[in-house]
């Protein structure tokens, strides 16, 4: 035994000074700690975040929020009733008409009463960065940011003394100011739209972009109005028509891709697998269940996985866990997003039923620990192999032994 030991001791030894020629493919742990100049170092023991623990059922089905981004409604209104005012613009062409009701008039000669009508028609002309056009004995009318309405009752007020009952009628020859820009994942490219006088919704105006150039369950529409934005699914655009909300002149709207993915760890993956996974998966399709975003993972694995502790991260909408119930004043009032942790019992059959109505949303993150068992097989292989370690040695402290006794022998 006491060679034993001090074969054990010199294994050991030799171990911890060979450490360091050992290859590696990196710095200990060790030495980045203790090497560095400076540190900000937390409680190893501590959690680094407070987060809930809910338990996935029928309650919590109710409540978890299906909305994980903005609303265009909640945002900047108009989502229905009728469309926004469209108004003259600097840039804008129009024309300009006037009728008296007989000839002799300011515009119309006695000698006129052949023509089909006591009218005559002002050469078109661009509102100018002054915002004023300019009408004959009426003098310079603002023009931008009134309707054709105003501007046509301004001239009439001004000619009202000097003309025969004057009419005016305006027309927009072309409308250059009232424009939305769409721009990103778009076939027909960047271009920017004038806006028609019906008024025109945001799915308007990217049809006429030519519509989106990926997948609807991939794309995502920003509106930028000023200094707001706000972002929506492309499916909830045309899924809720309220999203689907009127353009007004200046708006910017982007289409973008983003894939929605998720990232699946633990005991998951395909059959005959032994080692857990580690893995980022995408939707490929609009709604995504849990129950499919664990099969697309691989499923559990039936040698590794503890059926009763599949877990989901995510960050939930404070009100909705308050709505299910959950006690969040050890949670900062003004935390509108808390760390969660949904578990998931597959040892209850209805499990799989809420399972299926849990979706999932971009940047999930599955986890599923390994058995109690897997553990304890984990701890026996260590000991199995420091036991075989130590049975080596002595094996060959025996050998060793029995070779310098024959040595003596012999001589």
């Amino acid at each position: 035994m006491r060679l034993v030991a001090r074969a054990l001791c010199a294994v050991a030894c030799g171990l911890l000074a060979a450490c360091s020629q050992l290859p590696v493919d990196g710095p200990n742990h060790r030495d980045i700690a203790g090497s560095a100049t400076a540190s900000l170092v937390s409680d190893r023991r501590a959690v680094a975040f407070d987060y809930a623990l809910v338990d996935i059922d029928s309650n919590v089905l109710q409540h978890v929020s299906d909305v994980s981004f903005d609303s265009f409604f909640r945002s900047f209104g108009t989502g229905g009733g009728p469309p926004p005012v469209i108004r003259v613009g600097v840039g804008d062409i129009v024309q300009v008409s006037v009728f008296e009701s007989a000839a002799g008039g300011l515009f119309i000669p006695a000698e006129a009463g052949i023509r089909p009508g006591n009218y005559v028609t002002l050469p078109s002309q661009h509102v100018d960065q002054s915002r004023t056009i300019t009408v004959p004995y009426a003098g310079e009318i603002v023009a931008a940011g009134r309707t054709i309405k105003e501007i046509e009752q301004d001239i009439e007020s001004k000619l009202n003394k000097r003309a025969i009952e004057p009419q005016v009628v305006l027309s927009l020859v072309e409308r250059n100011a009232p424009q939305v820009a769409v721009v990103g994942d778009v076939i027909n490219g960047a271009n920017k739209f004038p806006i028609q006088l019906g008024g025109e919704r945001i799915l308007d105006m990217i049809s006429r972009a030519g519509g989106i150039k990926y997948p609807g369950y991939e794309s995502f529409v920003t509106l930028q109005r000023g200094h707001k934005k706000a972002t929506v699914y492309f499916p909830s655009l045309v899924r809720n028509s309220a999203e689907n909300i009127y353009v007004s002149p200046g708006d910017t709207i982007y289409v973008y891709r983003d894939q929605q993915k998720y990232v699946a760890i633990g005991a998951l993956g395909s059959v005959g697998q032994t080692s857990g996974l580690t893995g980022q998966f995408t939707f490929d399709q609009e709604r995504l269940s849990l129950n499919e975003a664990v099969a697309k993972a691989g499923g559990l694995l039936d040698a590794r996985a503890d059926p009763r502790q599949v877990f989901l991260y995510r960050l939930e909408y404070r009100d909705s866990l308050e709505k299910m119930g959950v006690d969040l004043t050890k949670f900062s009032p003004g935390e509108r997003l808390i760390p969660t942790v949904y578990r998931a019992n597959y040892r209850d059959p209805s499990s799989f039923f809420a399972a299926q109505a849990f979706q999932m949303r971009h940047k999930d993150i599955i986890y599923v620990s390994n058995a109690d068992s897997v553990e304890v097989v984990k701890f026996l292989d260590y000991v199995s192999a420091i036991t075989g370690t130590v049975s080596g040695v002595a094996n060959d402290s025996g050998l060793t032994r029995d070779v310098i006794t024959g040595r003596h022998v012999l001589n």
